[in-house]
């Protein structure tokens, strides 16, 4: 059995704390400090930390030349046995996938269509999307010409489709918000004859979700590479139908047109084709055990705080595992949210949790590494004893 991040970041905690104190680490010779990460698998802190078996395969592939598009399609169709679906493909990044399926459904592997992008004249090019699942990343779609046509019942999005209509867009995270539902989604897309894509980004736990979508008849199928894959941070996956996928790898470096600066390097290929390898092997129940444990102990530290409301809490998508949710009156402990992630950003080592509003942090021990768990349990008792 695989060993997981917990005990990847366990075997590599005493050596990156010794190379800081010592000043001995990149990070240190660049003035950037080192941060205790209480969030999760997030972009803006680094996604992850590389499993070794991940670091080698990148340091391997590093050391050759070979012909980048084949290594694209043999990393793919690997990546696609592996998860038994029609087709996958590496991408630079999930906001890179959507970009590429966005660009293949607007010209549906038509090359000389592809090459007139960003201009859609006489194309397809309206992607169908509920308002709920306005992700942030439109202007990915927008980027390959795309227009946006929102929706939000049913009945709005049956009118919405038409002949300029490319592609219907499912923000995965935001399913228990929006009316539409997947299994409708996908159902409208097929009586229309309209790709749908699910942006997944951050929905690869449980691991079962990696080949779930695309099962219950997604077309495309998008997940970040760097997040719960633990793989190479500038990494994405796309996965689905076998034919808009091979049309799909056209849409990047090393061809032309738009996603020509959206590269994918060998090392990226290799090291996140041996992530997927790794994440199928992994005890992923006892790493679940292992995080709840975590959060367990955070608790009985803050437990004899009067006033904290303690919940062990597992997000209902996305990042499903456990967290450690704090709520409490601010009005009766002198100490607001929004001093408390200040107080500890400023703390040696900083330390960064979310805040979800007024007298609310949540915590999440995903990404911590060794005892990381108990400084910032013990940290925040300081805190909210001080007031």
């Amino acid at each position: 059995m695989a060993a997981g991040p917990l005990a990847a970041g366990a075997a590599n905690a005493a050596t990156t704390r010794s190379a800081e104190k010592s000043g001995g680490s990149i990070y240190a010779r660049l003035g950037v400090k080192p941060v205790i990460n209480g969030v999760g698998v997030v972009t803006v802190l680094g996604g992850s930390i590389m499993p070794p078996e991940v670091v080698q395969a990148m340091n391997e592939a590093s050391q050759w030349f070979i012909p980048l598009p084949e290594l694209h399609k043999k990393v793919g169709a690997r990546i696609a046995e592996l998860l038994k679906v029609e087709g996958a493909m590496v991408t630079c990044g999930a906001a890179s996938a959507i970009q590429v399926a966005a660009t293949v459904c607007i010209t549906r592997g038509d090359q000389k269509k592809l090459q007139q992008l960003p201009s859609t004249e006489g194309l397809r090019f309206e992607v169908v999307q509920q308002k709920t699942h306005r992700s942030g990343y439109e202007q990915q779609m927008l980027a390959a010409g795309a227009r946006i046509v929102w929706v939000e019942t049913r009945e709005e999005a049956e009118r919405a489709i038409g002949p300029n209509t490319a592609m219907m867009f499912f923000l995965n995270k935001a399913e228990p918000m929006g009316a539409i539902k997947r299994t409708e989604w996908i159902e409208l897309g097929k009586k229309h004859g309209i790709p749908t894509f699910n942006d997944a980004a951050s929905d690869a736990t449980p691991r079962e979700n990696l080949w779930k979508y695309v099962h219950e008849g997604f077309d495309l199928v998008a997940f970040s590479g760097g997040k719960a894959l633990l793989g190479p941070q500038a990494s994405g996956l796309l996965l689905g139908k076998k034919d808009l996928i091979e049309a799909a790898m056209l849409s990047l470096s090393p061809y032309g047109g738009v996603g020509r600066g959206m590269k994918v390097g060998k090392e990226e290929m290799v090291g996140l084709l041996a992530a997927v390898e790794r994440y199928l092997k992994v005890d992923h129940e006892a790493e679940m055990r292992e995080l709840g444990r975590r959060v367990t102990e955070m608790t009985t530290v803050l437990s004899s705080i009067d006033g904290l409301k303690l919940e062990r809490h597992v997000p209902q998508i996305a990042n499903e595992v456990p967290h450690l949710a704090i709520e409490w009156d601010e009005t009766k402990i002198k100490a607001t949210s929004q001093q408390i992630t200040e107080k500890l950003r400023e703390n040696d080592p900083p330390i960064h949790i979310q805040r979800p509003g007024e007298g609310r942090l949540l915590i999440s021990v995903w990404m911590m590494r060794g005892t990381e768990h108990r400084i910032v349990a013990r940290r925040l008792a300081e805190l909210f004893r001080a007031g």
